[in-house]
């Protein structure tokens, strides 16, 4: 039986990736570094931006020092929030789903973002005051496909909930859009809603459900099949 459900942001509520690209290839063109459509949507999208950029510092020879990996994250965020300013990113289907599920369940976010970004987010899609808390980039050592962020969530529930019966892992219906978001999850021991928002759905396998859109996914109907 689900007791709860775990959103993540970019890419499954908000069309955010192409943006995130953006504000990757503004950040690294001054160093050197090249970040292709195709390598952020293979291989970095899901990952946080502290594991991507000491990642392609490393795939250039570059020693991905702390202090320049901090730097590099400030810019970004900066230029991210800049393209970012003013937008509806809101995926079709997206709001009205997850206030179907607030209706029903606790929500809380667990991303790869920073906390002010996700804030930013939520707060301009009017959907902030839907979910109890958010787990972000700086509260985890470890992105996905590591299971910290959703593991971490599960702790906050507990932590604000406070109910005499705990939430347990398996309790706990990820949504997610990615390989490594999904990897992390089924690691964390829930069950895993995939949306196929920015990947082909047969990278998705690994989750229990595989839909094409939020727009077209019913939480009756998602609910019954993780069920039976």
């Amino acid at each position: 039986m689900i007791r709860a459900i775990i959103f993540d942001l970019d890419g499954t509520l908000v069309d955010t990736e192409p943006i995130h690209l953006a504000a990757f290839t503004a950040v690294l063109q001054p160093e050197g570094i090249a970040v292709s459509r195709e390598d952020y949507f293979r291989r970095l999208i899901g990952c946080s931006d502290r594991d991507c950029f000491e990642l392609l510092l490393s795939d250039h020879g570059r020693e991905p020092d702390p202090a320049l990996v901090e730097l590099l994250i400030a810019r970004k965020s900066a230029a991210y929030q800049s393209m970012m300013a003013g937008r509806d990113l809101l995926y079709p289907g997206a709001a009205e789903f997850v206030r179907a599920c607030a209706a029903r369940f606790p929500l809380i976010l667990a991303t790869g973002t920073l906390r002010h970004e996700a804030e930013l987010i939520l707060r301009g899609a009017q959907m902030r005051e839907l979910f109890v808390d958010i787990v972000a980039a700086e509260d985890v050592e470890r992105g996905k496909p590591e299971p910290d962020a959703f593991l971490a969530a599960l702790g906050r529930l507990g932590f604000i909930l406070r109910q005499r019966n705990a939430i347990a892992s398996g309790e706990c219906l990820a949504i997610e859009d990615t390989a490594a978001g999904v990897q992390a999850a089924r690691r964390a021991g829930m069950k895993v809603l995939a949306i196929a928002h920015t990947s082909d759905p047969s990278d998705l396998a690994a989750a229990d459900l595989v839909r094409g859109s939020l727009a077209e996914t019913d939480l009756d109907d998602i609910l019954r099949s993780i069920a039976s």
